[in-house]
């Protein structure tokens, strides 16, 4: 196995906002010519995406939760889980082992702890994760997504990396396009988008909170909304009695065109989306879910909004009203809507998985504290201004 041609691991599970990044890594690392392996779990085998050429292990990962009568359980499935890491790591020989955060990651970094190979994490959010606060005093590396990180330790700042979060491709693509044309008299879009849990609120809220909008405004907007099946039919009578055209479904297959084409997001604040929000450079009023853990979609708005890029609204503060109020501080205007939107652009980090790929490889090359330097000033240089030919900047004549 030669320096170019090596093996690495990477452990992901539970839900598609730890094994997206993941499968982004395997990519770009498949593609510098690497061997990559996924550890799992049976939830996260099931998550739509993977690389063909990605080959899962699916390891038991036990869950902690409050109940003290279940940690025993918990404990024989990451005791269980770490010794079939171990058998792999007999066999496929990694370089390194990366893990994203969530249950199913534990029991593969603590059998490479053990092993002596060397090991990173990725934090999606602006808050280390329970699973990476266990995790951060056995690795080498800490990779994270956004400047200002909390729950992590002083005595571990050291080890960080900022490099963002990965974004899909077809997202990635648009970034160099123009924000779309918005005159006093042409259409403003609006994509409203929530998972499963967040939809609901979206939906009793968002149509009239777009009806009370002035006159002005509330004839010119077009809606593409996303909804649980069971509130479609409810949706679509509100939007058509305040006269609001509207796009519903439960689904979009081509959502990242729809983001492309939209003036305005209003939705959730998870890792994944506000990465995707700053890739394309796009606006938005984000509400961020009350129950995430350590209130995490809370801090992800952070950066987003203290450069102007979005405004966040707590759940309990969501009514019609003040989502008008928060829509129309960004949209006073055609200027205002364009303004925020560079500042959402210059938010991005469009080489995360290249930053993410350099330090992993860094493994078995340079000395590791050089590698994590590298990287930090490579994704702080990337953040930084805006590069020569992006479109938004062009637009605004910077």
């Amino acid at each position: 196995m030669t320096g170019s041609n090596r093996h690495f691991v990477l452990a992901a599970g539970g839900t598609g906002g730890h094994l997206l990044p993941a499968f982004a890594l395997a990519s770009e690392l498949e593609r510098r010519g690497h061997h990559v392996a996924l550890i799992t779990d049976a939830r996260g085998e099931q998550i739509p995406g993977r690389p063909d050429f990605l080959t899962s292990h699916v390891l038991p990962a036990g869950r902690f939760g409050k109940n003290p009568l279940k940690w025993f359980a918990g404990l024989r499935a990451v005791l269980q889980g770490r010794k079939m890491a171990l058998r792999l790591y007999d066999s496929f020989a990694p370089s390194a082992v990366v893990g994203f955060g969530g249950y199913p990651s534990l029991p593969a970094l603590l059998a490479s702890s053990s092993a002596g190979i060397p090991s990173v994490l990725h934090e999606q959010n602006a808050v280390l994760g329970r699973v990476n606060r266990l995790l951060a005093g056995r690795v080498q590396a800490i990779a994270t997504a956004y400047p200002e990180i909390e729950r992590l330790k002083p005595k571990h700042r050291a080890k960080v990396a900022l490099v963002g979060n990965p974004v899909r491709a077809q997202v990635l693509s648009l970034r160099d396009e123009e924000f779309p044309p918005l005159g006093e008299e042409g259409l403003l879009r609006v994509l409203v988008t929530g998972g499963s849990q967040g939809a609901r609120v979206l939906s009793e809220v968002v149509p009239d909170g777009l009806a009370m909008l002035p006159p002005a405004v509330r004839q010119r907007l077009q809606v593409t909304q996303q909804c649980r099946a069971e509130d479609l039919d409810t949706v679509r009578e509100r939007y058509r009695t305040h006269d609001i055209p509207a796009e519903l479904g439960t689904y979009f297959e081509d959502m990242a065109s729809r983001l492309g084409d939209a003036h305005l997001f209003i939705g959730r604040a998870g890792a994944s989306t506000i990465a995707e929000l700053t890739a394309v450079g796009r606006p938005a009023i984000l509400v961020p879910l009350p129950i995430a853990t350590d209130d995490h979609q809370a801090a992800n708005t952070r950066e987003m909004t203290k450069a102007g890029g979005a405004r966040m609204i707590r759940q309990e503060r969501f009514a019609a009203k003040e989502l008008a109020k928060q829509i129309m501080a960004l949209a006073d205007n055609p200027e205002g809507l364009a303004k925020a939107a560079h500042a959402a652009w210059n938010c991005g980090r469009p080489d995360a998985v290249k930053d993410l790929a350099d330090l992993v490889e860094g493994f078995g090359g340079a000395d590791m504290m050089d590698v994590i330097r590298v990287g930090a000033n490579n994704a702080r240089g990337a953040s930084q201004g805006v590069p020569a030919g992006q479109g938004a900047a062009r637009e605004h004549g910077e």
